[in-house]
């Protein structure tokens, strides 16, 4: 959800009622320049500026700093109110520049002092700025279009700065009174239309002017913003704390910049210039706890603060790399001084200005740099802390023998295929996508599955599995690629029968590794994998996925006897091993080994069942139904306490001619005594002993 703070849109109402045409009583020397008079010549007189004149001029400061740091998503409606309402731009894009506005104003021209007081009202000007705020700009309804179905969270917040001379604080209220009334009518008719949108919030600054050697009208102690200044710098400095607090911008001021005098070209005095910037440019001196050492009281007012950062002698150009941890524009507060000037012009002729904190002892520390991208100037944020490019590690020897196996080659040729060049915009494909959003979306596909260590992967060493790998991450696939790719999983399928090799990775195993078949089962879900990271970008990306699922699949009574045979290996280990620690473990070993062979039987005999159920497996031979519990022999029970020879002797006994059809000659045995020869006894009359001994 995209929302929209309060500095997104700012409505300025200037007051061009007759009493703004009073002069401010700030004096200016217009002859103070010159040197030497001549005998004779009078004196020019001091003028000063009106109250219009002191307003027009902080606020177009005011947005000439806003325009500076945000060049766009920052907008101002400027509005002059008098006997009617005067809309000077718009929210659009191309009319935020201060070349519009001052045409504008020079149109409007400066207040009739003669017009009727009572014609002309502020209020005016402050219901234009609500119904302004209600209107969409092209950020919001960009915005809301994008989200379709949620454009009703789209936040529509916004300050109105009004710059008039209240007469008491009962007209303050009344102004008050009337913004919040204007607001609470334009949300209902803005509830029923398309074009307008509700406001959620709405901020209200009324800067109260007077003239200089006059006392404020106004209470002190008010709950609302409402700023009394004088006229004349006073105001500039009001305005100019008020657009860092309204935009989260800093003071920075450099100093001791060397800069020859115009009088005296062979010497070179030092300068001072404050300029303002994003907040974030300090947020190494807050996280260090240095802002306190490094701030101080601004020179023009002792309102804000500033931090101080010391001119270094340049010696570096722009072709120089630094590690830069952010960048942020900049806009001087006194943008016509000498000063001023000269560092700009210096700036962008393409020279770097590094700058260090004052210290009174120890090493300097070079925390940010000046620079020119574009005919526009960055503060540069240095890391001043020890970075981890000073030192950096080999990646083809390792740091400390961690990770040495990086996929080097493969990296250079992703970074190859995803090379960004300059586009025009215009150019929009069949989707509506502009060429970053296309940019953006081949980057996010090639990096879904991408393994960055050899050891990680299989399939991206296989030379087999190229073709596939470069296909599957394109936006869409021919017939064609899909027939590449089901070839690919064909030639897989031929290697797993051939039973050739694969380049598995042995890095901290011990012994030989996988065998072949867990060789096969790793690269096919790895393969598996990638596909089924694309598999939702088109049907065709579906239909590899399913050729691959199709070559894989095994019939089941295959995989279940598998998957028995290698449990049956496991319990056989298991068992052999148990067997080691039969004397130290006693009667709880013997009884585990004991389990773990009545569970392998178990297992024998449904793998029986599968194998007679299988249709891949010659029909096993006929076998005698089981004899019936009654027919068996119940094993000798002995007196007393029974050795655990006896209970196993008689479990495999007991187990074992379940499985085979019994021999005749032991079921007709007595006392496990069998006659043998019995034909011949009939044939010559000869009788038998009980010990199986003939007789005559």
């Amino acid at each position: 959800m995209r929302m929209f703070s309060v500095s997104h849109k700012t409505a300025f109402v200037v007051d061009h009622c007759p009493y703004m045409a009073e002069s401010s009583r700030q004096l200016i020397e217009c002859d103070m320049l010159t040197k030497s008079r001549s005998q004779g010549v009078i004196p020019l007189a001091p003028v000063s500026k009106s109250l219009w004149t002191c307003a027009v001029e902080c606020s177009m400061e005011y947005c000439r700093i806003l325009y500076d740091v945000y060049p766009t998503k920052k907008l101002v409606n400027y509005i002059v109110s008098d006997s009617e309402v005067h809309i000077l731009n718009s929210w659009k894009q191309e009319d935020q520049n201060t070349h519009e506005l001052m045409a504008a104003l020079a149109a409007v021209g400066p207040p009739n002092p003669r017009q009727d007081p009572e014609c002309c009202s502020v209020l005016h000007g402050l219901v234009a700025a609500v119904e302004s705020l209600c209107k969409i700009t092209e950020y919001q309804h960009e915005s809301r279009t994008t989200l379709m179905d949620t454009a009703d969270r789209v936040a529509n917040r916004g300050r109105i700065i009004c710059l008039t001379n209240a007469k008491s604080d009962t007209h303050v209220r009344m102004l008050e009174d009337c913004v919040l009334e204007t607001i609470q009518e334009q949300n209902k008719r803005a509830a029923g239309s398309d074009r307008l949108m509700p406001i959620q919030q709405c901020e209200l600054v009324l800067v109260h002017i007077y003239p200089q050697g006059e006392e404020t009208l106004l209470s002190p102690v008010l709950s609302s913003e409402v700023h009394s200044v004088r006229a004349g710098r006073y105001l500039a400095c009001k305005l100019n704390v008020l657009v860092q607090q309204h935009f989260d911008l800093a003071s920075t001021t450099i100093t001791n910049i060397p800069m020859k005098e115009e009088q005296h070209a062979n010497t070179s005095a030092n300068y001072d210039v404050e300029l303002l910037h994003h907040r974030d440019a300090h947020m190494e001196f807050i996280k260090s706890g240095d802002l306190h050492m490094a701030g101080s009281t601004s020179r023009d007012s002792g309102l804000k603060e500033t931090v101080t950062l010391k001119w270094c002698t340049p010696r570096t150009n722009s072709v120089e790399l630094h590690y830069c941890t952010g960048a942020y524009r900049i806009s001087p507060v006194d943008v016509n001084s000498r000063p001023s000037s000269c560092l700009t012009n210096f700036l962008l002729n393409g020279r770097s200005v590094l700058l260090e904190q004052p210290r009174k002892s120890g090493s300097k520390v070079i925390s940010h740099m000046l620079s020119s991208h574009g005919g526009e100037i960055f503060l540069h944020v240095l890391n001043s802390t020890r970075s981890t490019l000073e030192d950096p590690p080999s990646i083809s020897e390792g740091c400390g023998g961690r990770v040495t196996d990086y996929r080097i080659t493969d990296f250079g040729e992703f970074m190859r295929e995803n090379r960004l060049t300059p586009f025009p915009e215009s150019m929009i494909d069949a989707a509506g996508r502009i060429p970053v959003e296309r940019a953006k979306s081949q980057l996010e596909r090639h990096t879904r599955y991408w393994p960055m260590i050899i050891s990680q992967t299989t399939i991206f060493n296989m030379q087999a599995v190229v073709p596939l790998a470069n296909l599957i991450v394109k936006d869409s696939l021919t017939d064609e690629d899909v027939l590449t790719c089901q070839k690919t999983v064909y030639n897989l399928v031929d290697m797993e029968r051939k039973s050739d090799p694969l380049p598995i990775s042995t890095v901290g195993s011990r012994g030989k590794g996988p065998k072949r078949d867990e060789q096969y089962r790793i690269m096919w879900n790895e393969l598996e994998t990638l596909v089924k990271a694309h598999v939702g970008t088109s049907e065709r990306h579906q239909r590899v996925l399913d050729c691959i699922s199709a070559c894989r699949s095994k019939p089941p009574e295959e995989e279940e006897r598998k998957k028995r045979g290698r449990k049956r290996e496991d319990k056989e280990d298991k068992t052999e091993k148990n067997g080691k620690d039969t004397e130290e473990k006693g009667w709880t070993t013997d009884s585990e080994r004991l389990k773990g062979v009545m569970e392998r039987e178990k297992d024998e005999q449904s793998e029986c069942e599968i194998i007679k159920d299988s249709p891949d497996s010659p029909e096993p031979l006929n076998k005698k139904p089981r004899l019936a519990t009654e027919e068996q022999q119940p094993p000798e029970k002995s007196k007393g306490p029974v050795s655990l020879l006896t209970l196993w002797t008689n479990r495999i006994t007991q187990v074992n001619s379940r499985k085979h059809q019994e021999f005749a000659g032991r079921l007709s045995s007595v006392n496990n005594k069998a006659e043998l020869y019995q034909h011949l006894k009939e044939e010559n009359g000869m009788d038998v002993h009980e010990n199986g001994k003939a007789t005559r």
